[in-house]
């Protein structure tokens, strides 16, 4: 119970900075300090504002805050988020569409595991939602998972996407974005083994580390350098009394949202201080654009430690999935056994997570399945969020991906899905995002 301590104090230290930013702005937004109109006031109240903001969403699950469809019957349909399968690591959710008749898409999104909560890709589903019935994996923290629930690693993980897949049905599209790509093959080719009529019917890996090896990045060297031992001894904790999950090994969210922003410290740090000056200035909103990005950016979720290690030991270290000698349950997964799932790669070029290189060797690997069935895009000036979620996103890839679906299901390609519904655009985050699907390190 030694981490216990250091669980709690990382707890504190946010609780206490969230405390001192609430006094600072109400010391600075004292009525009586507008007799002496002293601009040090005004950037202590906004100081204070910013940081109370900032440390209070750091425990906290966004919402999906899903506005409504336009329909081509001239309606707003309004968008419920239902459970249809639920576990207790994670969740498949459906966002429906009320009044909607059902889609010809039908898309399941896999989230990342990797310190955010899957509403990291609301911006996402929301562009999907007008052309596609979407479905999504939403993982729990781990900390609020109590402890009698056993482990949950790299093989559990794929053992829920197979399950999912079965209950969605052989004509869902599965899109698997960063971390879950490897694994994401490898549950469709386990079900291609086992249960092939459960296939999806394509598979789109986006900005995955199918073969780290294949472009090193920092992510990846610094996989090489720490050894196991060292990253159990100095990253995994326990989780404190105050959580269900109490006792519980987990990769905290706190410390994974520390290495995150290390990686562009000083871009956090200068979009931090625009704010505080916009704020003191009057010109900043509870929804503008930094907010909105950084409501979600800086809410993180605490990482089972098994997952944690096994996805640096087996995938990042062991190279299982580029070598093809993935074990789940017992059995070696063969990823040439898929022969009839159409699968695409993307990738970024400024992609500094999973470089270009990393997702496109899962095509190589597809040994069974004939190059008609396969496809690769990079899109030249996007970063590691923009493959999924940013402007990239909206006006090149994903009009490229309803393509390929709609080409594997024997459909032309739809006109509308070449150009976003103006309803479901949403401004781009800032380009602090880069780091924010980063995996275990």
């Amino acid at each position: 119970m030694r981490f216990m301590l250091a669980y709690d104090m990382m707890e504190t230290m946010r609780n206490a900075s969230a405390w001192f930013g609430a006094t600072a702005r109400t010391m600075g937004s004292f009525p009586a300090t507008a007799m002496a109109p002293h601009p040090a006031f005004k950037m202590l109240a906004a100081w204070g504002e910013v940081t109370e903001r900032s440390f209070g969403r750091m425990n906290t699950k966004p919402d999906w805050n899903i506005a409504p469809v336009a329909g081509v019957d001239q309606r707003d349909h309004i968008v419920e988020v239902e459970t249809v399968v639920e576990k207790a690591f994670g969740d498949l959710i459906h966002f429906n569409v009320h009044g909607r008749r059902p889609m010809e898409r039908r898309v399941l999104l896999v989230a990342p595991m990797s310190g955010h909560y899957a509403t990291l890709l609301r911006s996402t589903v929301v562009s999907l939602l007008p052309d596609a019935d979407v479905w999504i994996t939403d993982w729990h923290n781990a900390r609020d998972i109590p402890v009698s629930e056993g482990k949950f690693d790299v093989e559990d993980y794929t053992l829920y996407l197979v399950d999912f897949m079965k209950e969605l049905g052989p004509d869902i599209n599965v899109i698997a974005v960063c971390q879950p790509a490897p694994l994401t093959l490898a549950a469709t080719a386990l079900l291609a083994e086992q249960d092939p009529k459960a296939q999806p019917a394509t598979l789109t890996l986006i900005g995955g580390p199918i073969d780290p090896d294949a472009a090193a990045t920092d992510v990846t060297d610094f996989g090489r350098r720490v050894t196991m031992g060292q990253l159990e001894q100095s990253m995994i904790q326990r989780v404190g009394f105050m959580y269900k999950g109490v006792g519980r090994m987990v990769y905290p969210g706190l410390l994974q949202l520390s290495s995150f922003i290390s990686m562009n410290a000083e871009k956090h740090g200068e979009a931090m201080w625009n704010q505080i000056v916009s704020v003191a200035n009057g010109n900043a909103s509870d929804h503008d654009k930094h907010n909105k990005f950084y409501d979600e950016y800086l809410s993180v979720m605490d990482m089972p430690a098994e997952f944690y290690l096994s996805t640096v030991e087996r995938i990042f270290k062991g190279l299982e999935i580029a070598k093809n000698e993935f074990i789940v349950d017992g059995h070696m997964v063969d990823i040439g056994k898929i022969t009839d799932v159409a699968v695409k790669t993307v990738e970024g070029g400024k992609d500094d997570i999973s470089a270009p290189g990393q997702c496109v060797a899962a095509l190589a690997l597809l040994t069974g399945l004939s190059d008609d069935k396969k496809a690769s895009y990079i899109e030249p000036e996007a970063g590691h969020y923009g493959i999924f979620a940013g402007g990239s996103w909206r006006k090149n890839i994903r009009p490229l991906v309803l393509d390929f679906i709609d080409a594997n299901a024997g459909r032309k390609p739809h006109a509308k899905a070449r150009k976003p519904a103006l309803r479901a655009v949403e401004s781009d985050p800032p380009d602090t995002a880069g780091d924010s699907g980063r995996v275990a390190v």
